[in-house]
């Protein structure tokens, strides 16, 4: 008789709250909760908790992550559970009878924030040994004598089943602490039994650094991404300080110039670099187009990829592995990703977690708790697919009920035709299976578009309400990268996680993807991995020539992606968008009256 399947949820608490559920140590979805709420950066995914009823009554654990203790997340009235553990009981997920006050179905691991990055990115590496490196804003908070310490970096060395052991962790305090390298006992952030080595200080870290002149960019500190697009736009600038500066622990944040505030954001000293750059702001003025705001984004992005790069290769030197893996927020700066390929020693191999942000840590948490409790071995494949929503089978009448909801037209539709409409310029939405994990739009929750029109950066960018300076990306056949593009060693880009080099004479034939820089943020995309999608591409080839189309998140700015089709046509409604091609069905909605 076959053993019933073991169930395990992961909850991440955060601003990317999210769950992630696991059948007998596989992904069965895994989803953030703006999807489903439509509330960009929802915490305390309960919305998502239901979900799991759709796939099992029970679950033999479920497992909380964040950065600091369950009891931050307050507590429901008499019962006194905290609202996980409490919503997993009035749902049936979880019996609490037998010993109501400390269930061994639910493990708190908010204390392993780090770790818990380290975990999704080594389980989902194809790697049977590994070192990892996590580079985060703020992770595991910890009260230590009258300040608090919190993790910024950290180094791992990772093994099956569920050895993952820190080696090294750069910490922020907020108390007076002079800048020294401490040994620190592994129960601080969750890992009992022995050692290791802190580098602490009250500097910023890299990625407060990046948060700061984010910030000062005239972005929210959260949306380093803006940064990123903007920082090709400047160029080196003799008169902005540097970054980072030289200490007996090695290089560190310039507290001169970049003032933390932990746990939150970081921001630039204005005093001070302002009266060096010595410029004045009119009122309603766009700060990224003054040139010190762009020069110093340059600065951010330059400095901080080589602060990143040492520590891979220091994590290489206390480690022994040649394979590293790369999570937390920093790991989704796919420009520093293809800068790394190519300074990088040839012998060393690296995986970048395509979901790097804090939704990376529900499935970590799930995956770790699989791993400890079963023992398991088994080294899975390197992931190439990130397609980890919930399948919506809609039927012929859901649709024509939606559509007709929003007085749109309903018609049949193929390939081909969504090519016809492309190729005149008309910007078409594409809907279809499960949803994308992560931040990447890769073909089942895209707007595409023509990248060969000259124009059509700045028409995409003005229809989903975006700054003018913002990149787009390209998907491409997989055949034909190479000829396109240069990967620096790699066979393929399937989670569209590099920012990457046109091939010589590439640039002219697809402006509308191609960044200041040169450069285009690509997937490529095969028939196994989205049969749709690539038929699409394939499409578009045999019509033009060009094996990419231009692929870009289905959402308006400051909007969450899309997770239904009802979400779809909403977003079409809001916006210049006449489109929405739904391959599985074969059918086009077309939305004009508005």
């Amino acid at each position: 008789m076959k053993n019933n399947p073991v169930w395990i949820a992961g909850i991440a608490r955060g601003h990317n709250s999210s769950v992630c559920l696991l059948k007998d140590g596989e992904v069965v979805f895994n989803i953030e909760e703006e999807r489903l709420s439509r509330e960009k950066y929802d915490g305390g995914p309960l919305h998502a908790m239901y979900k799991i009823l759709e796939y099992t009554d029970k679950l033999d654990y479920l497992v909380i992550a964040h950065t600091q203790d369950i009891t931050t997340a307050g507590t429901i009235d008499f019962s006194g559970d905290n609202m996980y553990t409490g919503l997993a009981r009035k749902l049936g997920l979880i019996n609490r009878k037998e010993n109501p006050l400390n269930h061994s179905q639910v493990i708190d691991m908010s204390n392993k924030h780090h770790t818990l990055h380290a975990a999704c990115a080594f389980y989902r590496s194809g790697f049977e040994k590994a070192a990892a490196l996590v580079v985060d804003g703020a992770g595991t908070f910890i009260p230590f004598h009258d300040s608090w310490l919190y993790e910024t970096e950290t180094i791992l060395d990772c093994s099956y089943p569920d050895n993952l052991r820190t080696l090294y962790k750069n910490v922020a305090t907020t108390g007076p602490m002079l800048e020294q390298e401490v040994l620190v006992d592994g129960d601080f952030f969750g890992e009992s039994g022995y050692q290791h080595v802190s580098r602490v200080s009250e500097k910023a870290g890299i990625v407060k650094v990046y948060e700061a002149v984010t910030d000062y960019c005239g972005f929210s500190f959260i949306e380093a991404g803006k940064t990123m697009g903007l920082f090709p736009y400047g160029e080196p600038n003799e008169n902005i300080p540097d970054l980072f500066v030289k200490t007996n622990m090695g290089d560190l944040s310039n507290r001169n110039l970049i003032i933390p505030t932990y746990p939150n954001g970081a921001y630039v000293n204005k005093q001070i670099f302002d009266e060096l750059q010595d410029v004045g702001l009119e009122e309603g003025q766009d700060l990224s187009l003054l040139k010190n705001r762009r020069d110093l984004a340059y600065a951010c992005q330059t400095q901080t990829q080589k602060q990143v790069l040492d520590l891979i290769l220091k994590a290489v030197e206390m480690t022994g592995h040649k394979k590293v893996v790369i999570s937390g927020g920093y790991g989704l700066n796919c420009v520093a990703n293809y800068y790394y390929l190519d300074n990088l020693p040839d012998d060393v191999e690296i995986y970048v977690e395509p979901v790097s942000n804090d939704c990376g840590t529900a499935m970590g948490a799930a995956l770790l708790q699989w791993y400890e409790m079963s023992g398991d071995t088994q080294v899975r494949p390197q992931v190439d697919t990130l397609y980890d929503g919930f399948k919506y089978n809609y039927t012929d009448e859901n649709i024509q009920s939606i559509t007709k909801r929003y007085n749109a037209e309903l018609t049949d539709a193929s390939a081909e035709d969504v090519i016809d409409l492309i190729t005149n310029k008309n910007i078409v939405s594409m809907f279809q299976g499960k949803s994308e994990s992560g931040p990447r739009a890769l073909g089942n929750r895209s707007i595409l578009y023509d990248p060969t029109d000259p124009n059509g950066k700045d028409h995409v960018n003005e229809v989903k309400r975006r700054e003018y300076f913002r990149p787009f990306a390209g998907s491409i056949l997989e055949e034909d990268v190479h000829e396109w593009f240069e990967l620096r060693g790699m066979e393929s880009s399937p989670t569209m996680m590099y920012a990457v080099n046109c091939q010589p004479g590439i640039e002219e034939k697809i402006p509308a993807i191609i960044h200041v820089d040169g450069t285009c943020r690509i997937q490529t995309v095969n028939r196994e991995q989205n049969p749709h999608y690539y038929d699409i591409i394939k499409a578009f080839k045999e019509r033009t020539g060009c094996p990419i189309i231009f692929n870009t998140s289905f959402n308006l700015g400051g909007e969450p992606l899309v997770e239904t089709l009802e979400d779809a046509l909403w977003t079409l409604q809001e916006s210049d968008i006449e489109y929405c091609y739904l391959p599985e069905y074969g059918k086009l909605v077309t939305l004009k009256n508005k």
